[in-house]
């Protein structure tokens, strides 16, 4: 049965020669578990927390109204987002550190010619950074691929010497840094949470990584 290395997680997989026989040509790239079909399925049936009526992708509001304006979620660990505008383009990352609601530390950058997943990428790394090695937390992102790509998939890269068949691994500097970062904090969690739903913290992350594309912070 012929193998092939999956594109996304680096896994090997095998299809039936069957399968292959009916497609000439074909070079599959993904395995089972990473197919866009199932991607596409998937996302059409996750159960996601429900959205606030009045989160927005675009609302763009400056931190005080973020706080003015939303209370759920969750109210201590480190929330993060980043991205830009357009993919690729200019963007931003920010990162905000509560515990019991209270703000310990916040961070925000720019990068005139960046894409959302270095910002994602990088806002993470900012969180990291800012806790003790020693810190019990969860660090949230919305980004399901930074928190698959650090917690399934890169220790599999770096035991192949950071080398995939297919397409060259993206954004290695900062994956490293993060796997490394990661590694160094064994009592915290990196969590995925759903994007703009309402919850406080995660809304202020977001206010922080738009927060070059206004006047006020």
């Amino acid at each position: 049965m012929p193998s092939f290395e999956c594109q996304v997680c680096g896994e090997t997989f095998n299809v039936p020669q069957a399968a292959m026989d009916k497609y000439p040509g074909w070079t599959p790239k993904f395995c089972r578990e990473h197919s866009p079909r199932k991607t596409a399925a998937s996302a059409d049936t996750a159960t996601a927390p429900k959205r606030s009526r009045s989160a927005s992708r675009e609302e763009n509001l400056p931190v005080a109204e973020v706080l003015a304006k939303y209370t759920d979620g969750p109210t201590t660990g480190v929330f993060t987002d980043g991205g830009s505008h357009p993919n690729p383009g200019p963007g931003g990352w920010g990162m905000v550190w509560v515990a019991d609601g209270e703000i310990l530390e916040q961070a925000h950058g720019h990068d005139p010619q960046t894409t959302n997943n270095r910002m994602e990428l990088t806002a993470l790394i900012a969180a990291f950074k800012a806790l003790p090695e020693d810190a019990e937390t969860v660090i949230y992102t919305d980004s399901r691929l930074c928190v698959d790509t650090i917690t399934k998939w890169a220790p599999g890269w770096e035991r192949k010497g950071w080398k995939r068949k297919g397409d060259p691994l993206k954004n290695l500097d900062l994956v490293k840094e993060l796997l490394a970062l990661y590694r160094k904090h064994p009592d915290c969690k990196l969590e995925w949470i759903a994007a703009h739903t309402g919850y406080r913290w995660n809304e202020y992350a977001d206010s922080l990584a738009s927060a070059w594309r206004r006047d006020e912070l």
